[in-house]
Parts: C-alpha cells; structure tokens; sequence
C-alpha cells in the first residue's frame, strides 16, 4: 500500500548530523554533553512547528510529545524512540555529510581521507543499494546515522500524520533520549509523563530488520593497587600497576571470547579503556552475552584471570566493580506478542520482506523493556555505525518511515 508522504526525510538527516551530539562516558551530568541540547531544541522547534503542542525538552535532555488519536477505538498508546547522542568511537566534530547519488557499486573514498574507503567487499549490504542514494560523512568523522537516521524517520512520521488527519491512528507518543552510547539513555526517563502502553526504538540497520532480542550486558572495572616507590631504588619493592595491569590483558584469550573473534550467539569479554601510573591503574570492561547465565561465566573467567596474575604481586590488591547495564529484552517481548507481530505485519506493508533477528548489542529498548515498556527494535537504515564508514541509504530511511506509518494503522485496525 503506498503512502501519500511527502519525505523531507533526508532534509531533515542532513540538518541534524552537522550539529555535534557526542555523549561522553566520564562524564557524572546529565545529560553526559550539554551540547545534546543544541540537538534538542532543534527538535523540539520543528515538532511544534509540525503542531505538536506538547512537545517538550526537559532539563536532562529527554523530549516528550503526543501525536493525539482520531479514532474512537480504544488503541494500546504506542511511542516511537530515538537518541540523539552519537557515540564516543570516533569525532563528531565538524560532520560533514556527503550523498553520493545513484551507487553503483564502486568504491567510495573520502575526501579528507582518502584512506577510509567504503568498499562493497566490506559492506556487504551495499549489495541492496545499487541505484539508491548513500549518504557518508568526509571521511574525518563518524556520519551520526546511528540514531539521526532514526530521529528524521519519526519526524517525518509526524509530518505525515499532521497532514493526513484522515488516516486513522491511536495516541503516539515521541521521546527522543540523550547518551544511549554510554548506556545511559532512560536513567532519567520519566515514563509517568510519557504515558506510552508499548514502544519502539528505531536504531536498527538492515532494511525490513526487526529486532526482539539484545545482549545482555554489564560493565567491570578494574582497579589495581600496586606498590610505587623511587624507580632508583625500586628493586625488591615495586609493583608497577600498569605492568599488572598488562599482564591481566596479556592473559585474555587470543581466539575465542573478544568481539574480534566472536559472531551470532557468542559473548564476549571486552576491555574498552585502561589508565593509571605505577601505583594506580584502572581497566574496564564490558562483559556481552544472551544469556545471564553466559554472563556471569565470562564474568567468573576474567575475575580468574584477575586472581592468577595477582598471585604474582603479593603486596598488591584490587577492587572488582561490577555493574549491571541491561538485559536482554526477548524476556519481556514474548509477553506480549502482538508488539512484534504488528510490526512484522507494517513492514511487509510497506512491501518489504521482515527480518527477525537479534542485536550483538542493546538499545534504549533493553532497558525499557524492563522498566515496563516492552520496546522491540525497527530499522533505521544505519550502517557501519561507530566509524569513520558509517553510511545510511536515503531510501532505506524512506522506508522506514512508511513502515512507521502502517504500524500506527495496524494497531489501530487491531484494536
């Protein structure tokens, strides 16, 4: 069924991904950046331009607004999310977006650095794109498709809805969240306000994905306390943190176990930063797996390791800390099935064919979803997120607005 859309959709992407949303994960604020806001009040302008006249920004960087029904069936209210943050991996200062009309298949180098090259080898879902707009940035920064890609969709939704009065819908709520890279991104959610019975994230890659199932994750953090004195007269009585701290990442295993060597269903143990002096130094880690159970097995086995190396440096302690970040939504999600068969069903509506699959990761749903909002996952037509190749198809965006569109219907016919 096509849709009468007038799509602004890549307007609105081009607009948001210049403006610098990075989240810090040092950071004690929220939000982690005060220049999330800068984000922020764009779109809250543009959703009460749109007529949402609730449209809000509070004060740790969450927007709330209600796109009210126009029907008389009583419909389970259903929000669509997004972030605004983009991740800390790589620069997102001075984006500069690039779309590269009609691809067809060449390599695609980037101006200002002919070193990062978008190749169809490493990318194999260009495959689809033949004659399809692609959009990168310069090749000296992240692109922020990873969720701005998502934010134009449901702005586009809106657009939709607030010219098209007669296509009916229930109450659909819109909230836009700040630092989901850090794994912050519902700590200060107040879902009171929102009002939302279901959600859905839009933050997925491949065209036609819907994901019900994530990692479940935590953090570890590492602290060693070795024993410093003068490097002059050190012998017999140093214990050189950062050498005990390299000897525990000397001791991770090589083939199994670390996102490098891991695929489909395999967790991992990941050091994400290491830092200190000879006296002090600090290792974190995020532990992923489906399973809470794997969790804690690859938890149990880095903690080991922990304790093999300490044995060598009797007159040194550490501190373990542990923190829980998310679990996997998959959990929650089979509680209430209608949430993924309707999408399923909005998605071949806007004559795609659905991808069920899982997240090697999390989203702002994982957490919802165990908050109270069952929150499945949507493609946004992201792609290689978190890097200098990030690249997001125009159409793939277009798409995901249709699909947006129809599953607002759905609940609606169903109700």
């Amino acid at each position: 069924m096509s849709l009468p859309i007038k799509y602004s959709v890549l307007e609105r992407f081009l607009r948001y991904v210049v403006i610098d949303t990075q989240s810090d994960p040092e950071s004690k604020t929220y939000p982690s950046t005060e220049k999330q806001k800068d984000l922020g009040r764009v779109l809250v302008e543009e959703l009460k331009l749109l007529g949402v006249a609730d449209a809000e920004l509070d004060e740790f960087c969450y927007i709330y607004g209600t796109i009210p029904a126009n029907t008389d069936k009583k419909v389970p209210v259903i929000c669509y999310c997004s972030h605004m943050d983009t991740s800390p991996d790589s620069s997102g200062t001075g984006v500069k977006p690039i779309v590269h009309r009609k691809y067809d298949g060449a390599d695609i180098v980037l101006p200002d650095d002919p070193n990062v090259v978008i190749r169809l080898a490493d990318h194999p879902d260009l495959a689809e794109q033949m004659g399809n707009d692609i959009v990168t940035a310069s090749g000296a920064t992240l692109l922020g498709a990873d969720n701005k890609s998502g934010l134009a969709a449901i702005m586009n939704t809106v657009q939709f809805f607030m010219e098209n009065p007669g296509v009916k819908h229930g109450t659909i709520k819109i909230l836009f969240t700040p630092d989901e890279e850090i794994g912050r991104g519902v700590d200060k959610v107040d879902l009171k306000k929102l009002g939302a019975d279901f959600c859905y994230t839009v933050d997925g890659e491949r065209l036609g994905s819907l994901e019900d199932e994530t990692f479940s994750a935590d953090a570890v953090v590492i602290t060693i306390n070795g024993v410093s004195a003068h490097p002059g007269f050190a012998k017999g009585k140093m214990e050189n943190a950062i050498k005990i701290a390299g000897d525990i990442l000397a001791r991770l295993p090589k083939n199994r176990l670390s996102p490098e060597t891991t695929e489909g269903r395999e967790g991992f143990v990941h050091p994400v930063m290491m830092s200190g002096n000879a006296e002090q130094a600090t290792l974190r880690f995020i532990i992923r797996d489906f399973a809470v159970a794997g969790l804690k097995a690859h938890e149990a086995e880095l903690e080991q390791i922990v304790k093999d190396v300490m044995a060598n440096y009797p007159r040194s302690t550490y501190d373990w800390k542990l923190t829980e970040q998310y679990r996997n939504m998959k959990e929650v999600l089979d509680q209430h099935p209608q949430i993924v068969t309707h999408a399923v069903e909005a998605i071949k509506r806007a004559s795609l064919q659905p991808h069920l699959s899982s997240i090697r990761g999390g989203t702002d749903g994982s957490r919802l979803s165990f908050m109270g909002l069952p929150s499945p996952n949507i493609f946004a037509g992201e792609h290689a997120f978190h890097s200098k190749q990030e690249w997001v198809s125009v159409q793939d965006m277009q798409k995901a607005v249709e699909t947006l569109v129809h599953l607002a219907m759905v609940w609606e016919e169903k109700a």
